[in-house]
């Protein structure tokens, strides 16, 4: 088992890095170049024209990962990986529509917000409706730390866990926001999902989640600073997707509040700074939402911090709580 999750690991980064010395040129190529917002901060202008749609590359590793190490398991009828897998790659799919119409328009507009929401929402119960209708998935919330699940009404169950899935998937997309920012962080996510469907003998899953890790750990190569290609939308929601499908897939939704907490923080300074701005009529709490800007611009303590280290920061943090998560279920499998 465990030469299992390390043969998908070294797969996956070496499927990753090989592709991406093909790729990321085929991009450039065809002028695939990522459009900067310019309410961001000005600086980041010089990235414009850098090609995106590089999430391509993690998803291919992963995807051969499962198809070959996880195929034991596909052919014996345990599904749990693969309908992950799907899930994400829908989430993928979205985004790609929205990366090629900013290509098209070439500018940082793609789908509109609404478009984008009813679809996430449409794959979030999708999801969901398979999960339970295969066994993987029940409407008992599982409580990290405290070991206790809490029974609750199967429509509120699933209004909750919608609403989690579409919550978490946008929130992975708005901390994409640097060099290897997204990347970095969802390393230690996916290393903690590893261990922990390993720890639960939900092997398939296992590989999944190795596979995914040493595809990130492959795609860092491009996508460290400075990055020679962005994962764009394809690659954010294809992670967003995977996070919260591995976590609904363990039937323990709760576990992203620690697993995923720089997303969290992230997508709460945005929600801050956008109600603050309102009701003050004009006024910030942050230089620039989300907070990694907010670090960029010298907010607060006026030290005007590099993307190097935001971004180790960042998956300090994510370490971190990917330690906590790992340490508040460990009862789950103990007991």
């Amino acid at each position: 088992m465990t030469i299992r999750l390390i043969l998908a690991l070294l797969l996956a980064f070496a499927v990753a890095v090989l592709l991406g010395m093909v790729y990321v040129p085929w991009l450039r190529k065809i002028k695939a170049g990522q459009e900067i917002k310019e309410i961001g901060p000005n600086w980041h202008m010089s990235k414009a024209g850098t090609p995106t749609m590089g999430g391509v590359i993690f998803i291919a590793a992963v995807t051969v990962a499962v198809f070959t190490l996880g195929f034991p398991y596909i052919r014996q009828g345990v599904l749990g990986a693969l309908f992950v897998l799907v899930f994400s790659l829908f989430y993928g799919a979205i985004g790609f529509l929205d990366d090629y119409e900013k290509l098209k328009k070439k500018q940082n507009l793609g789908l509109s917000a609404k478009a984008k929401f009813l679809l996430q929402l449409a794959v979030a119960v999708a999801l969901l409706y398979l999960l339970r209708l295969e066994g993987y998935l029940t409407t008992s919330l599982y409580v990290p730390f405290w070991n206790v699940t809490i029974r609750l009404p199967e429509w509120l169950y699933f209004v909750l866990a919608a609403f989690i899935i579409v919550g978490t998937v946008n929130a992975v997309n708005i901390t994409d926001g640097l060099d290897g920012l997204a990347s970095s962080v969802s390393l230690p996510v996916f290393i903690c999902y590893t261990a922990i469907a390993y720890m639960w003998g939900a092997e398939p899953l296992a590989v999944f989640a190795a596979g995914l890790t040493g595809g990130l750990f492959g795609f860092l190569v491009y996508n460290f600073y400075p990055a020679k290609c962005f994962m764009g939308d394809t690659g954010s929601l294809f992670l967003g997707g995977a996070v919260c499908g591995m976590a609904f897939a363990l039937d323990m939704p709760l576990i992203l509040v620690p697993l995923g907490i720089v997303f969290i923080l992230e997508t709460l300074s945005d929600i801050i700074q956008v109600s603050y701005f309102k009701l003050t009529h004009g006024k910030r709490i942050f230089k620039m939402a989300p907070f990694h800007h907010h670090l960029e611009m010298g907010g607060w303590l006026g030290h005007k911090w590099t993307e190097k280290q935001i971004v180790a920061l960042f998956t300090g943090i994510s370490l971190l709580g990917a330690i906590v998560a790992f340490f508040s279920c460990v009862g789950r499998y103990t007991a």
